[in-house]
């Protein structure tokens, strides 16, 4: 990671009985793309507002760029803010929008006008300065804000679902440039979603919550393809949960009576949980040559198109997913072979956070 600019330190807040944050500890290098992901009630964007100054810690502190922000109001700690819904100004133009932290700083006139221009071009609005916000689409009406927060260079960029509002395929199209602009200014973004795919999409790291504790900090992939905890695992669509068992007098484990090449030293419980991603597991033939195979039962196929998705069930009664190109040739209550890589399982912590 790069020099840290932002660092959370035992953060912790309570509103009665609900804690949105528990002893959280981050740091957040330099120009990254950090992003807060977990459902509603996680802790985000309680954290988010901490961070910003909107909200004061009950324990912990947070530190921008080695400075203790205890005290520091909002606008002292050079941090910019992008919500969910855009909170521009009505009744000025897309130009006064951006230009609005400018002109309050004392900025020359001549300045400001080439401060937004280039932000416009940045945000892909070149040549709107006149528009009104009002007649602006909603994707144009956030890349106005974003372009508004960035326009005194902050040395943080917070935004708190900035793309939820938006329809899916606007959405997309800005997740990318969303991360087009932060690449392209070094802003250290520390962005808050509940989405999935934003996060994998766009995030140098990704830190999962639940019930306000951090409890897998990764890149993307690692989190994707190597989750932590049951919850994690289970965040990701497509990810399957199965309950392993120790071999008596072994240390390996075993799954639906087929053993597995897997060190059970350290693993929690009796039974062990076990993750395979279901676009891992092989059909029929194409499982001939796996390392790890297993009878199952296809119980049910749903087609989605590019792929269907394949429910199994093992001889121990544990079900688990499969997607995979669709197949005429696999009949729904019929018997066959499945098959994985033994790196494909992952070996599961025990939740922390419940």
């Amino acid at each position: 990671m790069s020099e840290t600019i932002l660092e959370l330190i035992g953060l912790s807040k309570r509103f009665g009985d609900i804690v949105p944050a528990e002893a959280i500890t981050l740091p957040i290098g330099r120009g990254e793309f950090f992003t807060l992901l977990g459902p509603s009630g996680s802790g985000k964007s309680t954290i988010l507002r901490i961070v910003a100054g909107l909200e004061a810690p009950d324990a912990g502190r947070v530190a921008i760029k080695g400075r203790d922000m205890a005290g520091v109001p909002p606008w002292r700690r050079h941090v910019g803010m992008v919500f969910q819904q855009y909170a521009n100004f009505p009744h000025l133009d897309v130009a006064g929008n951006v230009a609005y932290g400018l002109r309050r700083s004392g900025l020359a006139r001549d300045a400001v006008e080439a401060r937004v221009a280039e932000l416009l071009e940045l945000v892909g609005l070149a040549g709107f300065q006149p528009r009104r916000v009002t007649q602006l689409s909603g994707g144009e009406q956030q890349r106005v804000a974003i372009a508004r927060a960035l326009a005194p260079r902050p040395d943080l960029l917070l935004l708190d679902e900035p793309l939820s509002a938006l329809d899916e395929k606007i959405r997309r199209e800005m997740q990318g440039e969303l991360r087009a602009i932060q690449q392209s200014t070094g802003t250290t973004f520390v962005y808050v979603t509940h989405d999935q795919e934003e996060a994998l999409t766009m995030s140098d790291r990704i830190a999962v919550l639940n019930r306000g504790r951090v409890v897998q900090c990764d890149a993307p992939e690692t989190i994707f393809r190597r989750p932590r905890t049951r919850f994690v695992a289970e965040f990701f669509r497509g990810s399957n949960v199965l309950a392993a068992e120790r071999r008596a007098g072994a240390a390996t484990l075993a799954l639906a009576g087929t053993p597995l090449p897997l060190d059970a030293a350290g693993a929690p419980g009796s039974h062990p949980l076990l993750a395979l991603r279901s676009e891992r597991v092989l059909l029929g033939e194409a499982a001939e040559a796996a390392a790890i195979r297993l009878p199952a039962v296809l119980e049910k196929t749903t087609y989605r198109g590019l792929y269907s998705d394949y429910r199994l069930r093992l001889v121990d009664g544990q079900t688990l997913s499969a997607a995979a190109p669709h197949r005429h040739d696999l009949d729904d209550g019929g018997n066959l072979i499945i098959g994985f890589a033994a790196d494909e399982l992952v070996l599961l912590e025990e939740d922390e956070a419940g």
